[in-house]
């Protein structure tokens, strides 16, 4: 009986998250530089190429926080339907990045010295471009820089040759799709109820990880026809390999909503050198993307051409358009 009301207490939370037309939730990478330096390591990289200490600090701490608004309740939203976005990128020293769409005008700003030592290319101060490079300089500078998301298109920023918006699934092959991944978790997942503090209730789920990744793609298979051209699903014999440690998952529920989830994937990682890894989802009221003041016009013929020259101006102008 705890294992049907456990899980149909999950269901109901996101139901009722997908009946919202505004949702918020922040999302955290709960781990530490020892366990990223480990995790780096287990894929080999060449020398010189290893993760450096900058970055693995900087994304120990990060944190994702989104806002999305839509004309539909969510969970029958289309990227049609979407009228507005915002994301914002943060380490423990302050934002790294922020991005917002309203309409059909993009706003963004980043931290481009700190983000430059990350990757370990270091990008031009904004000093050091000319007046005339305007809206770059200020990217550059970390202010608010907008365009227009059909002006974008037309340069060909988002042309066959360059990066294109995804195409979305339909509402049917969404309800399709959850549909047979709610089948899957009821039989390979075990649920477990708890009462909390402050009259919260957690609801653990776990599961062997490479049983449920193996059931669930295998559900999702039927249905590769209706799914983005060149959407690849992994075989069994692709996921042969993968640990099958239990994945433990808990669900904070605050009056039947869900408030915060938490997913432990160190045992994943089959390295005690990698203690400390996981993802925590924190729910928030959904408030609505607004305009940031002052953001300055962005000419795309500048940022194609570029200002600096040489191949600092180069990365410098990439930039922009990769995070676009």
């Amino acid at each position: 009986m705890e294992q049907l009301s456990a899980g149909r207490k999950l269901d109901r939370a996101f139901e009722e998250l997908g009946k919202e037309k505004t949702l918020s939730f922040e999302l955290d990478l709960d781990t530490d530089v020892t366990s990223l330096k480990a995790l780096d390591a287990q894929s080999d990289p060449a020398p010189g190429e290893e993760m450096p200490e900058e970055a693995a600090k900087l994304i120990s701490g990060a944190r994702i926080a989104v806002t999305m608004q839509s004309r539909k309740p969510i969970d029958e939203s289309a990227q049609k339907d979407l009228i507005g976005m915002a994301m914002k990128i943060s380490s423990p020293d302050g934002g790294l990045a922020e991005y917002r769409v309203i309409g059909e005008t993009a706003y963004m700003r980043a931290d481009m010295a700190t983000l430059g030592k990350m990757t370990g290319t270091p990008l031009p101060a904004a000093a050091q471009l000319p007046p005339q490079a305007g809206a770059i300089r200020k990217l550059l500078a970390g202010k608010w820089v907008k365009f227009r998301t059909k002006e974008m298109e037309k340069s060909g920023a988002w042309s066959p040759k360059g990066p294109a918006p995804a195409p979305s699934l339909n509402t049917r092959t969404q309800q399709k799709l959850v549909a047979a991944l709610r089948e899957v978790v009821a039989r390979e997942v075990r649920f477990k109820t708890a009462d909390g503090p402050d009259g919260t209730e957690h609801v653990t789920a776990t599961a062997p990880f490479r049983t449920l990744v193996t059931k669930l793609f295998g559900e999702m298979r039927p249905l590769v026809k209706d799914l983005p051209p060149g959407m690849e699903l992994p075989t069994d014999k692709d996921l042969k390999d993968a640990p099958d440690t239990d994945v433990k998952a808990d669900f904070t529920l605050r009056g039947g909503e869900l408030d915060k989830m938490r997913v432990d994937l160190a045992g994943l990682a089959e390295d005690t050198k990698v203690r400390k890894l996981g993802l925590t989802l924190r729910m928030g009221h959904g408030t609505r993307p607004t305009v940031p003041a002052g953001a300055t016009e962005l000419d795309l013929n500048e940022l194609m051409q570029g200002f600096v020259p040489g191949p600092a101006a180069g990365d410098a102008l990439d930039l922009p358009q990769d995070q676009l």
